[in-house]
């Protein structure tokens, strides 16, 4: 279930996850869980995209994993859904790296956009989303 109540991230929020190569939580910090809504225990091994909102056009997304997978760093704004169907605003830089374990993935560190970009960022996105 969607809503349109927004969780207005704290001034120096900063969330982090790291997810394996093919985008299954490997970890997420406290405050990921707190604004997400779900435990540490619920977010391991699940894919990324449980906080993926519908808002997102797929152009996004297809302009992260495209540019990942080649090995360089992605930055854009998401807007994602938490557990409760609420949603926050993000902005985001993901990149590539190797684990102490030595395997790949994916490691994401966002931080709260202002007003002036997000209302920037919701007509680019809006746009895109008419495209289809």
């Amino acid at each position: 279930m969607i809503n349109d109540k927004e969780i207005i991230l704290e001034k120096d929020s900063f969330l982090v996850s790291e997810t394996d190569s093919k985008g299954l939580i490997r970890f997420a910090n406290d405050y990921f869980c707190k604004v997400a809504g779900y435990s540490l225990d619920e977010m391991i091994g699940k894919p990324h995209n449980i906080v993926r909102h519908p808002d997102m056009p797929k152009k996004a997304f297809k302009s992260l994993w495209d540019t990942v997978q080649k090995g360089d760093t992605w930055t854009g704004f998401v807007k994602n859904a938490a557990k409760d169907g609420r949603y926050y605003w993000v902005f985001a830089t993901v990149y590539p790296f190797e684990s102490c374990d030595g395997s790949k993935g994916y490691l994401s560190c966002r931080r709260k956009p202002s007003v002036k970009e997000i209302e920037t960022i919701e007509k680019l996105y809006h746009q895109w989303n008419k495209e289809i």
